[in-house]
């Protein structure tokens, strides 16, 4: 079991960067797949940016080149770094992690609490 918790959310200026960072604890197995996601109310959770405990990212288009993933494996984090907002952007952001088991259709999965991410008008 993994618990994972978000934190560096918040209000931001507009033009102004925001950091993100998600601690695991529990156990952290060789491989696995830890991403942001986000949602906003009267929409579904979509992946923002995700990253292999390989160091592989992968981005939805519509952050694509604004926000970047990285990872802290001796510290069992990953941030998630947003520069140029837009109007899509504020919402509620999820850290994931999910680890695939052998000869299994879903493996583990947990997700954290939540974090908000407002930007000021």
């Amino acid at each position: 079991q993994v618990q994972l918790v978000e934190s560096g959310g918040g209000l931001v200026q507009p033009g102004e960067p925001l950091r993100l960072s998600c601690a695991a604890s529990g156990t952290m197995f060789n491989i696995w797949t830890m991403g942001w996601y986000r949602q906003t109310p009267g929409k579904q959770r979509e992946l923002v940016a995700s990253i292999t405990s390989g160091g592989s990212t992968n981005y939805a288009d519509s952050v694509k080149g604004r926000f970047t993933i990285s990872r802290d494996n001796g510290k069992n984090t990953i941030y998630l770094q947003m520069d140029n907002f837009k109007p899509d952007d504020p919402a509620v952001y999820y850290c994931n992690y999910y680890r695939p088991i052998w000869n299994r259709a879903r493996g583990d999965d947990s997700w954290g609490p939540g974090i908000q991410v407002t930007v000021s008008s």
